[in-house]
């Protein structure tokens, strides 16, 4: 005799759902202290997976097994650094690892530091945060524009403890404050070496990987253009928005596309040197970015990287917490600072074999107009500059300011306590291809 029709049914719901389940991949767990480093390390498939998180010592024991909060050390004023993507990225993560480690070099025996990194940005970064603070750290560096608001939340919580938020512009004037630097200097000095190649190549297209479509990256490749149009007037400057900071594979795929599409340079906003290692794959050039050895994966075909020095920055941000003196405000440093440098231009460096003799100069020249402050971030954007479409957006002797550089409209600069911008930067510059616009 059959089974009753309510008991086959649940019989094969029974077996349907032990089928799944047995197939079904694993869920990684879920942590009260942030997401596994090992899921996050790469969103793509050739993104290097990251080691363990780790300290400048000891770890505590894993929340829920995941993220590893490290622990302090007593007697010592504790530092802890958050990071986007993995220490070994060739890019922004090692550059700020490099700046830690200057820290610990320099202030060993009065400070100890930590890090954690492949942390996402939002719910994920503020529960690290916040983790940290309770574990009893001094100050906290978080390094990435999505981490700011999370770290404004985690400041108000903890008034004891300093936080400073990198790329950002949110601060409490009292234990918040945010720092970045005018990385926009060195993008324009980067234009006109593309430029000066590009046109030694008889081409007249350059291109650029750029991540986010937000105030920083619109100025950096703004500062590219204008730069490139200096050394190469009839240049333009192709873009691929790829909206993310850290994915070997989508940055890959960007240049790709750009060098398919014509480039003879590609330039890299994104935070590993896989753009620079595509245009040496085909037979072009590329410039890296933030980090001094973004060029070590083909130096034949890198023209330079600009990138950050972040060591003495930290020393002097950590020194002044240490006496009390630090008051979280809006720091933004120029070149003049020792905070950014141009690879095969500093002391002590050659340029790479593929920048064109003639611009160098001309580089030289203007590089060391910046390093004594008398050409600053501001000259960079003086008009008249007109957008992509031919049409004026900073007229004949006008500047930019700081609030235009960084997008503050007036609503937000009333929040801030800061005048909103005139110019603001919500344009693509003149060189970039007419056809090019700001993603919504």
């Amino acid at each position: 005799m059959g089974k009753p029709p309510i008991f086959r049914l649940f019989s094969l719901l029974l077996i349907f759902t032990l089928l799944f389940t047995a197939c079904a991949p694993a869920a990684a767990p879920a942590a009260d202290g942030g997401a596994p480093a090992e899921e996050a390390a790469a969103e793509g498939d050739s993104a290097e997976a990251a080691p363990p998180p780790a300290t400048g010592g000891e770890a505590s024991a894993p929340d829920d097994g995941a993220v590893q909060i490290p622990e302090i050390e007593e007697g010592k004023f504790n530092v802890a650094f958050v990071y986007v993507g993995p220490v070994g990225d060739g890019g922004w993560t090692y550059a700020h690892n490099e700046g830690r480690e200057y820290v610990e070099t320099e202030m060993g025996d009065e400070v100890h530091t930590a890090y954690l990194e492949s942390v996402p940005e939002g719910a994920d970064a503020e529960r690290v945060i916040r983790n940290l603070a309770r574990n009893g750290f001094n100050a906290i560096f978080t390094t990435s524009f999505g981490y700011m608001d999370p770290t404004e939340t985690v400041a108000e919580e903890f008034p004891d403890t300093y936080f400073v938020h990198v790329s950002g512009f949110k601060s409490n004037g009292a234990n918040f404050g945010n720092l970045f630097g005018a990385m926009e200097s060195m993008k324009y000095l980067v234009g006109m070496i593309a430029g000066a190649r590009a046109a030694a190549d008889g081409s007249n297209r350059v291109g650029y990987v750029a991540p986010f479509p937000i105030a920083e990256v619109i100025r950096h490749a703004n500062a590219a253009a204008l730069g490139m149009r200096q050394t190469c007037p009839d240049c333009q400057l192709d873009i691929r928005w790829i909206f993310t900071w850290f994915d070997p594979d989508l940055e890959r795929q960007a240049a790709e596309s750009l060098i398919e599409a014509g480039a003879s340079v590609v330039v890299t906003g994104a935070d590993t040197p896989g753009p620079v290692q595509v245009a040496g794959e085909k037979g072009v050039y590329g410039v890296g970015y933030d980090s001094r050895n973004a060029c070590d994966v083909d130096p034949e075909h890198c023209l330079t990287t600009p990138y950050w020095n972040w060591g003495p920055i930290y020393a002097q941000i950590i020194s002044s917490m240490m006496d009390g003196s630090y008051v979280g405000g809006d720091q933004y440093f120029d070149v003049d600072s020792g905070g950014l440098g141009l690879l095969g231009f500093m002391d002590g460096q050659e340029p790479m074999a593929g920048v064109p003799e003639e611009v160098i100069p001309q580089v030289q020249e203007l590089l060391s107009q910046m390093q004594a402050g008398e050409f600053t971030r501001f000259d960079v954007f003086t008009g008249p500059i007109n957008n992509n479409k031919g049409e004026e957006v900073v007229p004949a002797g006008e500047s930019l300011t700081q609030s235009d550089l960084e997008g503050i409209d007036a609503d937000l600069g009333a929040t801030l306590g800061r005048d909103g911008c005139t110019f603001c930067m919500s344009w693509l510059a003149e060189g970039i291809v007419p056809d090019a616009e700001i993603p919504q």
